[in-house]
């Protein structure tokens, strides 16, 4: 699978991992370093100069972007591939911004680790074999198009299984180099490119004599060359095809004798951009759904302390009314103040909650204190649960430690599970909340249980699915389960599930105590 003379680093806080890759790269053939943390990759990195880095994104410390920055800064040509969980595509997809050159997510399958160290294998030799080919065009003074064409005939293997799009241009900018990617990316034949239209037919209107000005400026990556920058492709059906271009002009002493361009197609990662903004969209529109279920019961729950607060306003006007107040109307007047203030908390406490549950806001990992969270999910939950003829049991161990995540997402994650009893028993039941501690693997457990009518042995592989719900039209997305693992999985935990029809439920959550 590898050459091996590459040396491999191998950035990870999870132990396991790392000897697991280790003994895999080590019988394909790889020099194998490892570090358990970013701050000790960078020594490692500084000291041995490893070709590939196949580093974590989550890490405690320095994460994975911190580290990828930082590689990159000091030496621009090793190939980073970051690791990370399906959940993380968001800074999955920053990494490929920041240049990484691939990604593999956990569990790592080492058919998907041996295609990313093939690429990352390819880049290498490929950056090797153009940086020795651009200084060979430097080099030599090219006085036709065709003395031009010719060099690229013996450079044509490298420039032809180059990933990306390569358009090499005269000193008028008419194309003489044309690739295999360029084809595929713009769909225009090479006999129709080579030697008759100029690079600006590729762009559209004007934009080609902005890419120059940047170009023969010093503010984007230095005078004569521009890089990583994102324009548009014009294809040859029309399409505008989003790309990252780089290019720079050639010289032989003061004389311009060409330039060269190179575009990566960012289709894909538009892709995976559009699929996570569609992620979080349905989680969103998931918890409007569970909102619009608390809230109706919330207004009931609401209503009874708000009529008390009248009824006692309405007693203190008629004290008001009898003239100069006896002491006994003040003591009576104090205690209706009282009660109107403990009702007031009360109803005031219930619309914050539910004003935070149906906030939208960016991922924030804190600090959570689980059982505090489950009391106000309980809180919000718990007129439905009465009204549902639904018995409620807290088991909340004390003394929990806290875990390391976003609580607005935790929160829906529980109240999904609640809102699964409740429909699960229409007729009434128990509902069993609790949390534990298990010090052996230094996880928070988070149980709820019901005594509904259970899943099927038919449909118990499928809960987590994307859509999947046995529930009737109009109840549901079918997306709450598979939010909770997308969820919990972002977190590095896990859900488990027992179910026995006629019998209930039990959903466990396992989250990572905060270290």
């Amino acid at each position: 699978m590898a050459n091996k003379r590459s040396k491999v680093l191998i950035i990870d806080d999870d132990e396991s991992i790392r000897k697991v890759m280790t003994v895999t790269l080590q019988d394909a053939g790889y020099q194998v370093l490892t570090a358990r943390d970013g701050e000790s990759g960078l020594k490692i990195f500084a000291d041995e100069g490893p070709d590939i880095i196949l580093c974590d994104l989550r890490m405690p410390g320095m994460d994975g972007i911190s580290v990828l920055k930082e590689m990159k800064a000091r030496d621009p040509n090793k190939e980073v591939i970051v690791i990370t969980a399906y959940a993380d595509m968001e800074l999955a997809i920053t990494a490929l911004q920041l240049k990484a050159s691939d990604f593999v997510t956990k569990p790592i399958s080492t058919p998907a680790l041996e295609v990313a160290l093939e690429r990352a294998e390819e880049r290498l030799d490929l950056t090797r074999e153009l940086r020795e080919y651009t200084e060979l065009i430097e080099k030599r003074w090219l006085d036709t198009a065709e003395e031009l064409a010719k060099t690229y005939q013996f450079q044509k293997n490298l420039i032809e299984s180059s990933i990306d799009g390569i358009i090499g241009c005269d000193p008028d900018g008419k194309v003489i180099i044309f690739n295999k990617a360029s084809e595929t990316m713009l769909g225009f034949p090479k006999e129709v490119v080579l030697g008759k239209l100029t690079i600006d037919h590729f762009f559209p209107p004007g934009k080609y004599d902005e890419l120059k000005e940047k170009i023969y400026s010093s503010d984007y990556g230095g005078i004569n060359r521009l890089t990583l920058y994102e324009t548009s492709l014009v294809a040859i059906s029309g399409q505008l095809i989003p790309a990252q271009f780089s290019g720079a002009v050639l010289h032989e002493g003061e004389e311009e004798i060409g330039s060269v361009a190179f575009f990566r197609d960012l289709r894909e990662i538009r892709r995976l951009e559009q699929q996570f903004a569609d992620q979080a969209r349905l989680l969103h529109q998931d918890k409007m759904i569970s909102l619009g279920r608390l809230a109706a019961s919330v207004v009931h729950e609401i209503n009874n302390p708000l009529a008390g607060v009248l009824n006692y306003a309405r007693l203190m006007l008629k004290i008001m009314k009898k003239g100069p107040m006896t002491e006994e109307y003040q003591d009576k007047f104090a205690n209706y103040l009282n009660l109107m203030e403990n009702e007031t908390n009360r109803c005031s406490k219930i619309v914050s909650n539910l004003l935070a549950f149906s906030r939208k806001s960016d991922l924030e990992f804190a600090d959570v204190a689980i059982n505090e969270l489950m009391e106000k999910c309980l809180m919000l939950s718990g007129h439905k649960l009465q009204l549902s003829n639904i018995t409620l049991e807290r088991q909340l161990q004390d003394g929990l430690p806290s875990i390391r995540g976003d609580y607005n997402q935790i929160q829906q994650c529980v109240i999904n599970l609640i809102f699964n009893s409740i429909d699960a028993m229409p007729q009434g039941g128990k509902l069993t909340a609790a949390t534990s501690y298990s010090p052996s693997d230094r996880t928070i457990l988070i149980r709820v249980t019901d005594t509904g009518c259970g899943i099927s042995k038919e449909d118990l592989p499928h809960i987590f699915e994307p859509f999947f719900t046995t529930k009737t039209e109009g109840q549901g997305l079918g997306l709450g389960l598979s939010m909770v693992e997308g969820i919990i999985d972002r977190h590095k935990g896990s859900i488990d599930v027992v179910s026995e029809p006629g019998k209930g439920t039990t959903f466990t959550l396992k989250l990572p105590a905060r270290n």
